[in-house]
């Protein structure tokens, strides 16, 4: 199964049309949301989609937001959530709470680790605890790398970035 991921969208309407609609090109099947959502007309553009959210530290909103993701049928957001996916256990977090993040990676649970917050592009697999580590990098907010999301394809154990440098 093909995996989306997302983080930092910053309420950037545009730019997260513009992804998920690459999303759905790829063939995703399904969606995860690293946090930083910030407001519930984002939320709205999930619709449709089998989504997983987390809270971000812009995330402030919160009871709009949680209004929002049972208006779509999706799951309310947590600090850290966990999905099976093909029998592959993925942890999912923000990235703010850096002692989160670590006990998440160092855990052995997780085959995959999904978090933000840097707006860095990152996969890497950290072989002491067995874990790939990803961050898909940033649609909105601040601007250090080109805009960004990532798939995941459990099955072929692939990360492939999607990179928008037209993208403000």
């Amino acid at each position: 199964m093909k995996i989306g991921i997302l983080s930092d969208t910053h309420n950037h309407r545009a730019n997260t049309e513009r992804a998920l609609a690459a999303l759905r090109e790829r063939g995703v099947e399904r969606l995860i949301h690293c946090g930083d959502i910030t407001t519930p007309e984002i939320v709205y553009l999930f619709a449709g989609w089998t989504v997983t959210f987390v809270w971000g530290n812009m995330d402030h909103a919160r009871a709009d937001l949680l209004s929002a993701t049972r208006h779509i049928g999706a799951m309310p957001p947590a600090f850290s959530q966990q999905i099976e996916v093909d029998g592959r256990l993925i942890g999912v977090t923000h990235g703010h709470d850096l002692s989160l993040l670590a006990g998440m990676i160092i855990s052995g649970k997780y085959a995959y680790i999904c978090y933000g917050h840097t707006h860095h592009r990152l996969d890497e697999f950290r072989r002491p605890y067995s874990v790939r580590v990803i961050n898909p990098g940033a649609l909105g907010g601040s601007f250090p790398q080109a805009r960004s999301v990532a798939v995941l394809d459990v099955l072929t154990d692939t990360v492939e970035f999607l990179v928008f440098p037209e993208m403000g």
